[in-house]
């Protein structure tokens, strides 16, 4: 299948659009999501249909779907993270390296984060529930050395284990990392190391 650069943008915002919202986008929509006319809009779905990428009832409003099978030659294998192993959002575990990768193309669709600076971690424990980050979930983390007080990061301890955990530097010196659970304890050190920040929870029901 032969796509321009727009008419890809558009077929990827259709389909990421459907997967999130249930329904269909509207020319007006996708007009606004690439900041060009509704014309040009129509003109490239049309060629989309044409293509046999997208299929479209012309009497019916957000009728626009991927046609089954259609995929972009530049997404044969999909948007992955390196999945690094699991974090705990509990009592720190040892860290652990496994050789798999999570497919976002399969529960987001097609996005325009840039590989390499980002990875993910399956959550194990209830720490962190209040801040909406549950046992089983994943958190995409943008890879950085530092980090703001609140932020949620992924530390490595002097000991070696790993956490997820709120970050916060006392005025003693002190890094406190803060729990979202009230069953759990904040954890203090004098030093830790920023793996990343968490920029995002992805769950699977």
């Amino acid at each position: 299948m032969n796509l321009t650069p727009k008419q890809m943008r558009i077929f990827n915002f259709v389909r990421q659009f459907r997967l999130i919202n249930g329904y269909s986008p509207t020319l007006q929509e996708i007009a606004d999501e690439l900041e060009v006319s509704k014309v040009t809009v129509f003109e490239h779905v049309e060629a989309l249909v044409e293509k046999g990428a997208l299929r479209r009832n012309p009497n019916k409003a957000r009728s626009l779907s991927e046609v089954d099978d259609a995929i972009p030659p530049d997404e044969g294998s999909g948007l992955s993270f390196p999945l690094l192993g699991r974090i705990a959002a509990g009592m720190p575990i040892e860290r652990c390296a496994q050789d798999e990768k999570l497919q976002l193309e399969e529960i987001f669709g097609r996005t325009t984060a840039r590989r390499g600076e980002m990875f993910a971690l399956q959550v194990e424990g209830e720490s962190m529930r209040e801040e909406g980050i549950l046992d089983g979930d994943y958190v995409i983390v943008e890879r950085r050395s530092t980090a703001r007080n609140g932020e949620r990061v992924v530390a490595l301890l002097p000991n070696g284990e790993t956490t997820l955990k709120s970050f916060f530097k006392e005025k003693n010196g002190m890094i406190r990392l803060q729990p979202a659970n009230p069953a759990f304890e904040a954890i203090f050190v004098p030093e830790c190391t920023i793996q990343g920040v968490v920029i995002g929870v992805l769950r699977r029901y």
